[in-house]
């Protein structure tokens, strides 16, 4: 079981390529897309390491406490973060910066399945849209069967020498668990959030807005770090991912 502190590392280095720039500085509700993503990973964490676009390392958001220049990729971007987590985190959760409705209570999931003994979690919802897969041509070759299917999203939590481990050999994924599986590592996944949406398309933030003027994911959003320390917590772009069994908790 991975007893010890939580460390968050919110990346936040992408130029927004399909957005038409880095959409995670956008405003939201009064405050930028990335401080409202800081402040959950804040609220939930012992820690937060920022990864940023190298001219902007000198922005440090409230509730931040190390701030680091992301590579080329993402996978590079996460191991800039692991670089700044100190050695003794037992837990690391990756949140993408673009989310900034996620809740408190989606990380305390992710840590609880990493605390109870998976190598990762990932939060996933089920896949509600009929999947085809089409070839360069546009032609539809198959109709992708669901069952079995979730769209993962972030935050995802890992044991920190885990993940290490698996940016040790210096690959690429589109997220960590990615990166984790590959190395032999048990991931699991626990229930998502629909409202958990990550600003990539334009016509996104105006979604996002939306479903901020209802209020946060949560009420928990805002309360003071480390909730999930040992001594207080017992426990559109998602990847979709193959599941054996239902959504929950456990391994």
């Amino acid at each position: 079981m991975a007893h010890g502190p939580v460390w968050a590392i919110v990346v936040a280095a992408g130029d927004g390529s399909r957005y038409g720039g880095p959409k995670q500085f956008e405003e939201l509700a009064g405050e930028r897309v990335v401080d409202r993503a800081v402040a959950v990973a804040s609220a939930a964490c012992d820690g937060v390491v920022l990864v940023v676009p190298a001219d902007r390392v000198g922005d440090r958001p409230s509730g931040v406490d190390r701030v680091v220049a992301g590579g080329a990729t993402r996978s590079e971007s996460v191991r800039a973060g692991l670089s700044a987590v100190p050695d003794d985190a037992a837990v690391v959760v990756v949140h993408d910066g673009a989310r900034p409705l996620a809740g408190v209570d989606l990380f305390h999931r992710v840590v609880s399945a990493v605390r109870d003994g998976a190598a990762g979690a990932v939060p996933g919802v089920p896949v509600s849209d009929t999947l085809k897969r089409v070839g360069d041509d546009g032609v539809v070759r198959a109709t992708v069967d669901r069952a079995g299917l979730v769209a993962v999203q972030t935050p995802q939590a890992f044991a920190a020498e885990k993940l290490r481990s698996a940016h040790r050999a210096g690959g690429h994924a589109t997220d960590d668990a990615g990166l984790v599986e590959a190395a032999g590592g048990r991931v699991v996944v626990v229930a998502g959030d629909r409202r958990n949406v990550k600003i990539t398309e334009p016509g996104d933030l105006a979604l996002v807005e939306g479903l901020a003027s209802h209020g946060p994911s949560d009420p928990a959003r805002g309360q003071e770090r480390s909730e999930m320390s040992d001594e207080k917590t017992h426990p559109s772009g998602e990847e979709t991912h193959l599941s054996d069994g239902a959504l929950g908790g456990g391994p």
